[in-house]
């Protein structure tokens, strides 16, 4: 899908601009916004309204078809009162659009919606709002059906008629095109089959990714990570027959010197649990327990897309986790990057072991911040359900700032998260008699106490974990990756870059 800008004033009439289609406002009580006025020549709106064809209530639509004009249809859309239109109202209106356009008998149309209509919002943010979610009509996940889906033909190609069409917001318009591409990758690899999306697959796409958009990269292999001594996240892969793979992604936006903001992710591209092997029943989902490392590689190729003047580094650990006569047992003990031992008490708690050597491996950036991203427990599931990412760091003054940084990322980006504690007192169920910490706590609080034991190994700089296992990706008919925390992460480090 195409996406291009242009203005509309008194001398370039929107009544003027032939197209297939013109998307227009109307709010509640049947007012129309001043594009839908001015489209209204001979009173055709007017009249749909008046006949009560549509009240303005948000998310309805109405499409009217206009003989011998410029515009052939006009497609009213509701917004909501016009003296409250919420963020709600704004996406539920481009997701009617969405709707309407996929299926419309036209390839092209335009968008002429009051982009600064939003209470606390402006036209940037309306941009950066429905362009993902224009996008998501086209998104297909049926590459490897014999039979493909029937796709609808509808529109390919959207002009957003704006009051003013300059160089802010076609750079606004190419961020949201570029976050719209890292989310259609981050969901085209999570939706992928692990016989398919392996380490090696993980780690071929990082180096097609650099090559595209200018990033640097590199790849560590079995030997390279044993000389380095990552004895916990070697022990994960024990039992597997894929070779597993460290990928370092880097983009040098900023100035040589800047600390670099570092991403993680958790890249375990399927998760039997190991030895302490998952039931059966939907075992197929754990597929997406590599959802944190899509998300980095996303977020990077939108970086490079974007050229975002900022250092940004993505590291992702990935491999398989196994069961055989080769794999790890619960009550092995290994000793990680850091030195420090763990007692392996249930293998599948097995993302904390890759991540945490990852963490140790991020200080030799001397990063800004290190933010790691992990479908890690089902307990943040039950703490949180689907709509929410588990955001955890300390509790001071510089993990607050960074805490507050995210949560207001995703509140923009409407890809929320909520702070959940870490505190000393959790530490207690992570003691071991053998180790110097077992990777599992018990079932109280285990999305906290799994935080807790990341923590452990990220005392050299600021840091924060997003635990995805809620959000990643959606169960039943709508299965598939979300691409969540793509929009988070993006918008966090825009407004680090452009600050």
């Amino acid at each position: 899908m195409d996406f291009s800008i242009k203005a509309f004033n008194t001398k370039n009439a929107i009544a003027e601009h032939k197209s297939s289609c013109i998307a227009v406002g109307i709010y509640e009580g049947g007012k129309l916004s001043a594009s839908a006025k001015a489209l209204d020549l001979k009173g055709v709106l007017t009249t749909a309204v008046k006949t009560g064809d549509i009240t303005g209530k948000a998310g309805t639509t109405l499409l009217v078809h206009r003989a011998g004009e410029a515009a052939k249809r006009v497609l009213l859309v509701g917004l909501g009162a016009e003296d409250a239109v919420s963020d709600r109202n704004f996406i539920s209106a481009i997701q009617s659009v969405s709707r309407v356009f996929s299926h419309l008998g036209a390839s092209d149309a335009m968008l002429a919606l009051p982009l600064d209509c939003v209470k606390g919002r402006d036209a940037h943010w309306a941009i950066r709002t429905l362009i993902p979610i224009l996008r998501e009509s086209v998104f297909r996940a049926d590459s490897l059906k014999s039979k493909k889906d029937d796709t609808p033909t509808g529109v390919r190609k959207i002009t957003l008629l704006v009051a003013e069409a300059n160089s802010a917001t076609r750079h606004t318009l190419k961020q949201a095109v570029a976050v719209a591409n890292g989310l259609d990758l981050a969901k085209t690899l999570g939706n992928l089959p692990p016989n398919i999306c392996t380490p090696t697959y993980l780690a071929t796409t990082a180096k097609q990714i650099a090559r595209e958009v200018g990033l640097g990269v590199e790849v560590l292999d079995r030997k390279q990570l044993e000389a380095l001594k990552m004895g916990s996240f070697l022990s994960v892969t024990n039992g597997s027959d894929q070779p597993p793979k460290f990928i370092i992604l880097k983009h040098q936006g900023g100035k040589a010197k800047d600390a670099p903001v570092v991403l993680v992710g958790k890249g375990i591209t399927f998760d039997t649990g190991g030895i302490s092997l998952k039931p059966g029943g939907g075992m197929d989902e754990m597929k997406y327990d590599m959802c944190g490392a899509a998300s980095v590689l996303g977020t990077m190729q939108a970086v490079g897309e974007m050229e975002l003047p900022l250092n940004v580094i993505g590291i992702i650990p990935a491999c398989e986790n196994m069961p055989s006569g080769s794999a790890t047992r619960p009550g092995d003990i290994v000793t990680s990057m850091s030195g420090q031992t763990i007692e392996i008490l249930n293998t599948d708690a097995e993302g904390r072991l890759i991540l945490c050597d990852a963490l140790t491996y991020a200080e030799r950036f001397k990063p800004a911040c290190v933010i790691d991203i992990a479908t890690l427990t089902g307990a943040c599931i039950t703490a949180l359900g689907h709509h929410n990412t588990g955001l955890f760091t300390r509790h001071d003054k510089a993990h607050d700032a960074l805490a507050d940084e995210l949560l207001a990322a995703g509140k923009y980006s409407h890809d929320t998260a909520w702070r959940m504690p870490i505190e000393e007192a959790y530490n207690e169920q992570l003691k071991s008699n053998f180790a110097d910490m077992a990777n599992i706590g018990g079932p109280p609080a285990g999305s906290i106490t799994a935080a807790c034991f990341l923590e452990r190994y990220t005392r050299k700089y600021t840091w924060a974990h997003l635990d995805i296992a809620g959000t990643a990706w959606k169960s039943g008919g709508a299965k598939g990756s979300t691409g969540r925390p793509i929009p988070m992460l993006t918008t966090f480090l825009i407004d680090r870059a452009e600050g």
